[in-house]
């Protein structure tokens, strides 16, 4: 499942999602462990037609403002790499990080902060693999900014959405993932990113 994963996004073919392998896929993701046993996320389901609309059109404006930064090749590259799946995908599931779950005793994140937040993104590793598993297709949309979600779903004050993921069955998932594929980025060799007793050191 690791390894086929893939973040989706031309490939939904908007069909449902029976409400069993639903409840399985956020099953798994809530079962992810936490800081403190906090469980600090949520999950809000999105699947009104006017709001993702609404989310894809910010989306949008946040690409273009994004590809007006870029310039000669970059630009080109950019211009063929599709960012969402928003309308596309049976349905929108916004995963939010509370801080203050558990708090102020949060056991484990006393030296470290954003211990909670890492929980969170924990609890979408397992709703990916997990809809993976299931022939579910999954894309984590990037392009927006935290207080427009905020405030489309009604999001209270101190809760921050960490993602919006589109979810939904596939037609296929690709062998290779897109921005490798659309020549933006190649996957780093592993013994790149292993270091021995000290950062910089070498395997000998």
């Amino acid at each position: 499942m690791i390894h086929r994963r893939r973040d989706v996004r031309g490939e939904f073919t908007g069909e449902p999602i029976a409400p069993e392998v639903l409840d399985r896929v956020l099953g798994a993701a809530h079962a992810a462990p936490s800081v403190g046993l906090t469980q600090p996320w949520d999950f809000v389901l999105v699947s009104r037609r006017d709001v993702r609309q609404r989310f894809r059109d910010h989306v949008e404006g946040e690409r273009a403002e994004f590809a007006g930064t870029l310039d000669g090749e970059r630009a080109e590259r950019f211009s063929g790499i599709r960012v969402e799946g928003v309308l596309q995908a049976s349905l929108g599931v916004v995963v939010t990080y509370d801080a203050t779950r558990g708090a102020p005793d949060v056991l484990g994140r006393h030296t470290i902060a954003d211990a909670g937040l890492y929980s969170v993104c924990l609890a979408i590793q397992n709703l990916w693999l997990a809809a993976t598993a299931e022939g579910l297709g999954l894309g984590w949309v990037s392009f927006y900014r935290e207080e427009f979600l905020t405030d489309l779903l009604g999001i209270p004050d101190g809760v921050r959405p960490v993602a919006w993921l589109c979810l939904g069955p596939v037609s296929h998932l690709e062998q290779v993932p897109d921005l490798e594929r659309h020549g933006w980025r190649r996957r780093r060799p592993l013994e790149q990113a292993v270091h021995h007793e000290r950062w910089g050191s070498d395997t000998t």
